[in-house]
């Protein structure tokens, strides 16, 4: 008989049941949840929690357990756009761990932009003592009420024994069904109580579970997939409309199958671009307000529009009647029951995870050998790539932003992350690079906000090292968040910063020039007397260069590429240099501008939008 003692199998956490502070249970969550950096900027309320990551990593480095990085900006919005361009990059939730009152006040806006753009993070904020709340404490700041309007969701924890099921929780939301931002505000006493840690379970949210098992249940049965088909089948022209949803909800390889099986080309918005690699022969790239011409008069020219995880938005289809108006049918699958006939009505929908649905329909496709000729279509389509191309005063003698684009993409190969801020740069990245898969482009969208570029590259080059990772900022943009210069040396980052500046705000200005008679009402910066270069040379960066000569680009911007470490590039651009193509507000397809160097298929009269139009 065997004196070997079988051991019981271990069960749960292996820290469960032992007495720790909150501050220790918010950071082992973390650790338990994967999260592998945390973007913050500390203070009084949250000092406690940072502690606890000051000796979380100090315990680390004895038992070799891998540390989570606290990456500190300059800013609390800064942290926040760190964070959104980490979840951006990898696919997984961002965090962000900020003080109370003002630290929790700058991160408004990364929360509001992360939940306009269906971005995974959690933010967990400091707040005054639970005694305290409502006093008008020192930095306190009513976070519930600011973000609950914002975010996807937000907890106050007044109960110390529900802290560590509520981190838990956090994630949980986060990265389900339509993804977005949760806060998570703890009062400085809930982190300093000490309780047992369980090491597992979740609040109990049945109404939101039962929702999310509903969506994970729903798939595409055999009856409905046929539909899909027969519309498919009576269609001559089918055009995909790829949203952002495709990105977030990483269906991109199951729609490029369901494209490339079946031949149906592909139009994106801009949150939406690289869910079809922009090389693609199918991919159309990306339609809209600043749509590539040949890609708009697809949308204007399909007869069944498919859309994809996409919204209907109001920079896509602006005059909801007007969009896609030749389509005799729309088909609409997302992961959000919300955006189904919200804007355009669908014939056809499905509600549910998106790669499952494209894969139910690939796999139904070919199991009833539904083999279609769109070869006329792909015909008419690639003459409107080829009469309708991008383009641009190729002869000027002033360096043109769309150049520089172009010779960046030289180098890129579309393998790059591209982040942007907000404005004329940001749609000339948009239209003039090429990406050869998702995640890899990262823009503020829906909330458009300024400022976004600089952060996000430092949050995905944390996410991802070992990318090349380029910021394409623009001269007033980058002046909204440009202390995190600092932050790029500091953690020494080898982000790639190019502003093209063209001394001013030039989205306005082009619209002043436009619609306003060319009055530059606080739009231009020619009188400024920032020099950028110095600053970033103050900042630490050992390669910092201002290019003024056409003549120099090709060799500056591959020196820029090619530099080991962090590196800035200003391009002194012309001024006047618009983003063409442009649909004005209020105004379908059939009223976009080309400019000078885009063939338009007729001319268009400039039209002033109306008194109620959006920006």
């Amino acid at each position: 008989m065997s004196d070997t003692v079988i051991q019981p199998r271990q069960v749960g956490h292996p820290l469960a049941g032992q007495t720790m502070s909150g501050a220790r249970m918010i950071m082992q969550v973390l650790a338990d949840e994967g999260v592998s950096a945390i973007f913050g900027y500390s203070g009084g309320a949250i000092l406690p929690t940072y502690d606890a990551v000051f000796l979380y990593n100090e315990e680390s480095t004895r038992t070799g357990a891998p540390q989570i990085p606290l990456i500190v900006p300059a800013n609390e919005q800064g942290a926040g756009f760190m964070a959104a361009g980490y979840a951006r990059a990898s696919g997984r939730v961002g965090v962000c761990l900020v003080t109370s009152g003002p630290g929790a006040t700058n991160t408004v806006t990364p929360v509001r932009d992360c939940m306009a753009d269906s971005v995974p993070i959690v933010v967990i904020c400091g707040q005054v003592a639970r005694a305290s709340i409502g006093t008008d404490a020192f930095q306190e700041a009513p976070v519930p009420t600011m973000m609950g309007a914002v975010a996807k969701h937000i907890f106050l924890v007044t109960d110390p024994s529900r802290l560590e099921s509520t981190i838990r929780t956090a994630f949980e939301i986060a990265r389900t069904g339509r993804p977005g931002p949760v806060v998570v505000d703890v009062p400085k006493d809930v982190q300093t109580w000490e309780g047992v840690f369980q090491g597992e379970g979740l609040l109990p949210m049945p109404g939101y579970r039962r929702r999310m098992r509903e969506l994970n249940d729903a798939t595409l049965d055999a009856d409905t997939a046929a539909q899909f088909f027969t519309m498919l089948s009576g269609s001559d022209r089918p055009l995909i409309y790829a949203g952002g949803g495709v990105i977030n909800g990483n269906a991109a390889a199951a729609l490029t199958e369901f494209a490339t099986v079946f031949g149906v080309p592909v139009v994106t918005t801009l949150m939406g671009i690289g869910a079809l690699d922009t090389t693609h022969p199918l991919a159309m790239r990306m339609l809209g307000m600043h749509g590539a011409a040949f890609a708009n008069y697809a949308v204007e020219d399909c007869d069944f529009l498919i859309a994809v995880g996409a919204r209907f938005d109001d920079r896509v289809a602006g005059v909801p009647a007007k969009f896609a108006r030749n389509a005799r049918r729309i088909a609409h699958l997302d992961v959000d029951q919300a955006e189904i006939n919200k804007v355009k009505h669908a014939d056809w929908s499905h509600v549910g995870l998106v790669p499952e649905a494209l894969r139910a329909l690939t796999a139904h496709g070919r199991q009833s050998r539904f083999q279609p000729d769109f070869g006329p279509w792909a015909a008419h389509l690639a003459q409107l790539k080829r009469v309708h191309a991008m383009n641009y005063d190729r002869a000027s003698p002033l360096i043109q932003p769309y150049y520089v684009l172009e010779e960046l993409n030289r180098h890129t190969r579309g393998a790059a992350i591209i982040t942007t801020g907000v404005g004329q740069h940001q749609m000339y990245a948009a239209q003039y690079c090429d990406f050869t898969g998702p995640r890899l482009w990262l823009t503020s969208g829906s909330m458009g906000t300024m400022g976004f570029g600089l952060p996000a590259a430092i949050g995905a080059q944390i996410a991802c090292p070992h990318r090349l990772v380029i910021d394409v900022d623009g001269d007033s943009s980058i002046r909204m968040n440009i202390g995190e210069l600092e932050t790029v040396t500091t953690y020494e980052l080898p982000v790639k910063v190019v502003v093209l500046n063209n001394f001013g705000d030039g989205m306005v200005k082009q619209w002043q020039k436009l619609f306003f008679k060319g009055r530059l009402s606080a739009s231009d910066r020619s009188l400024h007397k920032k020099d950028f270069v110095k600053a970033a040379q103050a900042d630490g960066f050992r390669y910092a260069v201002r290019l003024d000569r056409k003549a120099d680009v090709p060799r500056v911007i591959a020196e820029f590429i090619a530099f080991k470490g962090p590196a800035f590039l200003e391009v002194l651009i012309d001024p006047d240099a618009g983003v063409y193509p442009m649909v004005g507000p209020g105004q379908g397809y059939d009223a976009m501008i080309t400019g000078e160097f885009i063939a338009a298929r007729h001319e268009v009269e400039i039209q002033p939008p109306g008194p109620s139009e959006m920006f």
